[in-house]
């Protein structure tokens, strides 16, 4: 009989490849995620550069002896995805790469128990109790890192305070105060080597509150804010941000797919609790397949026609040049539509951009595949006179009875809000259509977009559900004065599509076979054209 072993640092380094930043910053994010999932009111960092050791504590609930036993298995966690920010018990472990020894103090009732870990060899990380080093007073965990590197930057108090800014912005700004409650109700503060990290406010008098309400809840399901600025923003902060439970996710245009005419001076940030159901493993981006996946494509759907609202009431959108683009894009995006769902069977990665279904509906499947039962990590977003089978954590309104039959009230008639709107009047709600109203399509598939980078010399780059087609390539300036852009788009959709739809040696036969399906799409579209013409 054999054993399967594990060559642990080859492992621990992989997962430190898998964030996107650096470890440090990953390591520390990690370890504050860990003491918010906790319960924490109060989380303490105590950087010590004479001893090379960095403390993180917290008031929260702390662990018994058998749940810190289990604490030191690569992949051990007793978290359950969507009732916080951490679930896969791995991001913690990274703090072996970069330490000497890793110190875990907890108390939780009567337990109050301590233990010392390193990096021993490739293959072995032992660790053993040890007596508590008074880290944690009444309840809570204490993690100490006794750090390698003399000139590590989580030695530097600077460091970690704009990492923790910057990771955990909600945290730091009052206005997320209402929408956070329900997952911390005594609030958030950090201090830091004894000092209390202040919270900061938008201060501009061009600051637009944005609410976002769907399956027909009084409170809103996502809430942030958008400020325009007077001169142009650091790159790092151009674009909206989005949160999940006070961490957070992405930032910029990219995700969102929507951008002002103006870029440079726009920024904001919105709080989404409920995609902690949608988080991938390193809590850097979300799911885009199954019905955790349909959950954030809908919110990011409702985000976009709110932020795009907002755009228009500032006079900061680009409705004349993106007009005349979207009525000449809309025919390609339906002839594009119709040859991802021929080629989905050929090349099954473009299921994820639209999807066949039995009657002819294209859809996003938000219940469990093959079952007929609906997931209960997952939201039926676009149910309207019943209750969600589940409902995402912080929303606010669980258990409450389903809304009463009749018309949907106006926007004039709703309740108000218990929010108070300290920066101005809310952007209108965004909602599905009413059961009783006639049903429009959800549009969740991919969309085609235009952007100006005259130093990228690709056609076209596939972000999340949207292309981007280069407007500064000399090919797209000459499609366009030939007028002959359609066909570039199209071209610039396929090559956009290769690195998704197949491996890198077949990328030209899937090109191939796109502009082969979308030569015989256009071609119905004429004929009928033509009789209509005669």
């Amino acid at each position: 009989m054999g054993e399967t072993r594990v060559d642990l640092l080859h492992l621990l380094e992989d997962l430190a490849d898998a964030y996107p930043g650096e470890l440090e910053e990953s390591l520390l994010t990690e370890m504050v995620a860990n003491s918010l999932d906790s319960g924490a009111s109060t989380i303490r960092l105590l950087a010590d550069p004479a001893a090379s050791t960095l403390t993180v504590g917290d008031d929260g609930t702390g662990m018994r002896r058998a749940e810190l036993r289990r604490f030191h298995d690569v992949a051990g966690s007793t978290k359950t995805r969507g009732d916080g920010i951490g679930f896969a018990g791995v991001g913690i472990k990274l703090g072996l790469l970069v330490s000497e020894e890793v110190l875990t103090e907890s108390r939780r009732g009567k337990d109050h128990v301590a233990t010392t870990w390193a990096l021993a060899s490739r293959k072995r990380a032992p660790w053993r109790w040890v007596q508590p080093a008074g880290l944690v007073t009444e309840h809570g965990t204490a993690v100490r890192l006794r750090l390698t590197n003399a000139l590590s930057p989580l030695l530097d108090p600077g460091f970690l305070e704009t990492t923790l800014r910057r990771h955990f912005a909600p945290l730091f700004d009052a206005f997320f105060d209402d929408i956070l409650r329900p997952h911390y109700p005594d609030g958030v503060r950090f201090e830091m080597n004894g000092q209390v990290i202040a919270k900061r406010a938008v201060a501009t008098p061009d600051a637009a509150p944005i609410a976002v309400r769907l399956a027909r809840k009084r409170k809103p399901s996502a809430s942030g804010y958008l400020v325009r600025e007077r001169v142009p923003v650091a790159d790092d902060e151009q674009g909206v941000a989005i949160s999940t439970i006070g961490k957070v996710i992405k930032r910029g245009w990219d995700w969102l797919g929507v951008t002002p005419a103006t870029p440079a001076l726009v920024t904001g940030l919105i709080e989404v609790p409920a995609l902690a159901v949608a988080l991938t493993l390193n809590k850097a981006d979300f799911l885009r397949a199954g019905p955790r996946g349909a959950t954030y494509l809908a919110y990011r759907k409702a985000i976009q026609e709110a932020v795009s609202t907002q755009f228009a009431t500032w006079g900061d959108s680009r409705d004349v040049e993106d007009g005349r683009r979207r009525r000449a894009t809309r025919p390609v995006e339906r002839d594009v539509e119709r040859v991802l769902l021929d080629l989905a069977d050929r090349f099954p990665m473009l299921s994820m951009l639209v999807e066949r279904r039995p009657g002819g509906r294209k859809k996003l499947p938000v219940s469990t595949a093959g079952t007929g039962r609906r997931d209960p990590d997952a939201m039926d977003l676009f149910a309207a006179g019943e209750a969600p089978a589940a409902t995402p954590a912080g929303d606010g309104d669980a258990g409450a009875a389903p809304p009463p039959a009749g018309p949907r009230p106006s926007g004039d008639e709703r309740p108000p809000s218990s929010r108070p709107e300290p920066l101005g009047t809310l952007a209108p709600e965004v909602e599905p259509p009413s059961r009783r109203s006639a049903r429009r399509p959800t549009r969740l598939g991919l969309t085609i977009q235009f952007d100006t980078r005259p130093d990228d010399t690709e056609l076209a780059r596939l972000v999340e559900t949207t292309v981007w087609v280069n407007d500064a390539h000399p090919a797209h300036r000459r499609a366009a004065a030939s007028r002959s852009e359609g066909y570039h788009i199209a071209l610039s959709v396929a090559m956009a599509l290769a690195a998704l739809a197949t491996e890198p040696a077949q990328e030209r036969a899937f090109v191939t076979a796109f502009l082969a399906h979308w030569g015989d799409s256009v071609e119905p579209r004429r004929a009928r054209r033509g009789k209509r013409a005669r």
